[in-house]
């Protein structure tokens, strides 16, 4: 996205449904995982969430249609699968994509204000 020349701080790629530590952890476990989803369980483990927040950001996904849920029927207890969608897929991708552009412009602002010498100092 271009950026805007009146305000060149507003990031519109940024799209606020993603910008969100939970759901950026579970877009992209779902982008690492996309091919056969992933059980509701195991989403909650790798992302470090609790049933009733990670409950939460899937249905705030799956509203906006950024992810999927299919609740599977068989022997013992019904399970849940999350899978990314394309559509959603491709917008968090060009949120990353936007999110880094942003880190770069970051850090060449500070570098360049960086008096002589400090720039090698810096680790």
């Amino acid at each position: 996205m271009q950026p805007n020349a009146d305000a060149p701080f507003a990031y519109a790629g940024l799209e606020r449904i993603f910008h969100e530590r939970g759901r950026l952890a579970v877009c992209s476990c779902l982008i690492a995982n996309e091919t056969d989803g992933l059980r509701f369980t195991d989403l909650q483990d790798a992302c470090g969430l609790t049933d009733g927040n990670l409950n939460r950001h899937l249905h705030a996904l799956a509203e906006v249609g950024v992810v999927t849920l299919e609740r599977r029927r068989g022997q013992g207890r019904p399970v849940t699968i999350v899978r990314i969608t394309s559509d959603g897929r491709k917008r968090f991708l060009a949120y990353v994509d936007e999110l880094e552009s942003v880190v770069r412009a970051v850090q060449n602002t500070a570098a360049a204000n960086l008096p002589a010498g400090r720039l090698a100092n810096q680790s």
